[in-house]
């Protein structure tokens, strides 16, 4: 049995046994305990609370360091901090080679649309993938999955996508099946065939929605290599009236819904989401007094992907109506090749921050608490509470939690421990 005790540690930051999903004031609640232990106990969360209250036998177990026969490991956090590990719900990890050419074609004043028109975008990474084995394409993948653990994510949903033929949908799916059963990262996998319309349905489109439909979502769903799915509601890709009917083939077969809307333009996404109890609605770059009412009157959270936006140079999400209409927000990174080539939660932080004006606790509740409720992780995941799962790390001696989203391509983080382990 694996036991860790953590003494002395500066602050406990979203400590709580009752913390649940926030929003509008809510969000600038940071529930912290100062001079404080956490003790982990066979994968789980046992005990915390001030270091004067810790329990006799905790107390004697440190008396006992240096015996032999005492298995448990103690950890001096003095002037550090505790948090728990960040949960990204918004992801593409697994894709084939970079995409830096259509940066520079960006640069070069082609926007995203005309990109897609001349075959890249999505359709380039669909081409690469196509050409890609399954094992090199999990290989790359898994270096990215490191990548995101040791910035401070201990959970991840990863999107399937870059296929968009049945077979090559069911390798990324696959991917992301080998990817949750080899790394300590909590994995949520949803089905996003309706990313784009592949080049051999440009004449046919209703042709490729059948397809998903009718041949995809079933044999998605045959082989469980999903919890939710995906579509690209937006003008240009998938209409309301397609993304309708994909989300409700999915129902059928136990897929939930999220909903890529609203990124370039009011798409309606918003609401066909609300429809289908949607657990995210993703990017919401635009939005009206249409989307907040079906917001509002709904369990679906607003999830923001600023990395995106500042990647392709467009007007960031009105995070601040959101709080002020009360409706909960989380952020992820959107981590891909082409619009957001970045896995780092400390950089969403950042510009949530100084582009969104959310406060550095909003964006902290964002990206923790919140992020775990758009991947339905809350109840084992997103705050240090009894029960849960221990995916936390310790900081280095900062200043504040404030300092990570402004020094923010400074390292901060001293030690990760994931399902109860020590990853470093």
């Amino acid at each position: 049995m694996d036991r860790i005790l953590i003494t002395n540690i500066r602050q406990l930051i979203q400590a709580g046994d009752h913390i649940t999903l926030k929003r509008g004031e809510q969000m600038r609640n940071l529930d912290i305990i100062e001079d404080a232990f956490l003790y982990i106990e066979d994968s789980l969360i046992a005990d915390y609370g001030k270091m004067e209250t810790m329990p006799p036998h905790l107390c004697d177990a440190i008396s006992k360091r240096e015996d032999p026969h005492n298995d448990l490991k103690i950890i001096d956090a003095a002037g550090r901090m505790v948090f728990p590990s960040f949960c990204d719900s918004h992801t593409h990890l697994v894709y084939a080679g970079s995409r830096e050419q259509e940066f520079v074609d960006k640069i070069n004043g082609l926007s995203y649309q005309e990109i897609a028109a001349r075959g890249g975008g999505i359709l380039n990474s669909a081409q690469l993938l196509e050409n890609t084995s399954e094992d090199e394409l999990y290989r790359s993948a898994m270096e990215r999955a490191n990548e995101i653990l040791a910035t401070g994510t201990g959970a991840v949903e990863i999107k399937s996508g870059y296929g968009l033929t049945p077979e090559n949908e069911l390798k990324m799916l696959r991917v992301i099946k080998r990817i949750k059963e080899n790394s300590p990262l909590t994995v949520k996998s949803t089905f996003l065939g309706a990313h784009a319309f592949p080049a051999k349905y440009a004449g046919n489109k209703e042709g490729y929605v059948e397809e998903i439909i009718n041949t995809m979502i079933p044999m998605v769903a045959a082989e469980e290599l999903a919890e939710y799915i995906d579509v690209f509601c937006e003008d240009g890709f998938f209409s309301v009236d397609d993304t309708d009917r994909i989300l409700n083939a999915g129902l059928k077969y136990g897929l939930r819904a999220k909903v890529h809307a609203n990124q370039m333009g009011i798409s309606g996404g918003v609401q066909v989401g609300v429809k289908y109890d949607a657990i995210s609605v993703d990017h919401l770059e635009s939005v009206g007094e249409e989307e907040f009412a079906a917001l509002k009157n709904s369990q679906t959270i607003a999830t923001m992907l600023p990395g995106a936006t500042f990647f392709l140079n467009m007007e960031y999400s009105p995070a601040r109506k959101f709080v002020e209409n009360n409706i909960p927000l989380a952020l992820a990174t959107n981590y891909n090749p082409g619009s957001c080539p970045s896995g780092s939660m400390q950089f969403q932080l950042a510009l949530a921050c100084i582009a969104m004006k959310l406060t550095p606790e909003e964006a902290i509740n964002a990206c923790t608490i919140n992020g775990a409720y758009a991947m339905g992780i809350e109840e084992n995941l997103g705050s240090i509470s009894r029960g849960k799962i221990a995916n936390i790390f310790i900081t280095k001696e900062i200043p504040s939690y404030s300092f990570i989203p402004y020094a923010f391509t400074t390292p901060y983080i001293d030690t990760i421990i994931l399902n109860g382990k020590l990853i470093n």
